[in-house]
């Protein structure tokens, strides 16, 4: 008679059963997660509903609002907040022409954060573990985001800098991208903000002289969208100075794998190692199956409760793990 299965062993089926559908979900398959959250939701009409010019007629507000409300309506649930968020900027460009420039915000915060540019690289050189001290301020710089904040504080920033030292993430993910990067020949740095770049700027050079044979190449936004980086930018804190730069090709606030050009695909799709900030970029690429780490602070309450940890905690986080938490 056949010794029926212990529960240990059902563990153990039901375990390499989930890490072989995750190692076969790839690229291909990102439309079956589920992206769109209700906070989400809430959080776009909130930002959108009364976005519109002063002058606005009542009926061209009330056929705004009707359109807006269609857009959301309409979104698949595989779409996340920053791809819903273009198609309703495309909407406000055509009823009302440019509305948000940002220009003079970007421009002031990549100013503000060179300020801090030689000390940051003297503390992260002087540091117990350079690369560690470099993320920590790589993950303070994405606080700089008017895509999930109102506005941003720039004492609460500088104050947010000063406790660098102090930053704790996850040391097994830190594990693993060391080792990752020891043996990776190409890595890919996706930016997010304007200001954060800065911070970027430092953890490439980090990367650089830490990992001499990796060719680290960084990609930014194709097109000008709310407060994020795009080579303007990168020119401006001088990054094109260290490392290659290529534009995504899209206008998305985040690294959607649809809507991106054909080099920006062949760059992910090659590298070993991909670095990946912000919380757009996370919401765009999570389950993508690449081999990318994601750092950021949880800036939204949603992120907080869904990492479980307090508002504006840092994380760094590999995509596999992703998969495996359902995140």
């Amino acid at each position: 008679m056949k010794t029926p299965p212990t529960l240990l062993s059902y563990k153990i089926i039901l375990k390499y059963s989930i890490l072989d559908i995750i190692d076969r979900i790839g690229v291909n398959h990102m439309d079956n997660v589920k992206r769109l959250r209700p906070e989400c939701i809430s959080c776009i009409v909130k930002g959108n509903l009364e976005k519109f010019p002063a002058n606005t007629s009542i009926e061209k507000q009330v056929e705004y609002k009707q359109k807006l409300l269609q857009i959301i309506g309409n979104a698949r649930d595989d779409l996340s907040s920053p791809v819903i968020s273009k198609k309703i900027k495309q909407l406000q460009s055509e009823m009302f022409g440019m509305m948000d420039d940002y220009k003079e915000i970007k421009h002031h915060f990549n100013e503000l954060m060179m300020e801090f540019e030689t000390s940051t690289i003297k503390d992260v050189e002087q540091s117990k573990d350079p690369l560690y001290r470099a993320i920590s301020y790589a993950m303070i710089g994405n606080y700089i985001d008017f895509g999930a904040m109102d506005s941003v504080d720039e004492t609460y920033l500088k104050e947010l800098l000063s406790t660098a030292s102090e930053r704790t993430f996850d040391l097994k993910q830190y594990s693993q991208l060391e080792k990752d990067l020891r043996n990776a020949k190409k890595v890919v740095y996706i930016t997010d903000n304007c200001g954060e770049i800065v911070m970027d700027k430092v953890l490439v050079q980090t990367i650089q002289k830490l990992y001499p044979q990796a060719n680290v190449q960084v990609l930014v936004r194709g097109y000008p969208v709310i407060n994020d980086a795009t080579i303007d930018d990168a020119r401006q804190v001088g990054m094109d100075t260290i490392a290659s730069i290529v534009e995504n090709g899209s206008d998305i606030p985040g690294t959607f794998y649809d809507y991106i050009s054909q080099e920006a695909k062949e760059l992910l799709d090659t590298a070993d190692v991909i670095l990946a900030k912000g919380q757009g970029n996370f919401e765009t690429m999570r389950m993508c199956q690449k081999n990318v780490y994601y750092i950021f602070l949880c800036k939204c309450e949603m992120f907080a409760r869904q990492f479980d940890v307090p508002r504006f905690t840092g994380i760094l986080m590999n995509d596999k793990e992703v998969c495996r938490r359902c995140l």
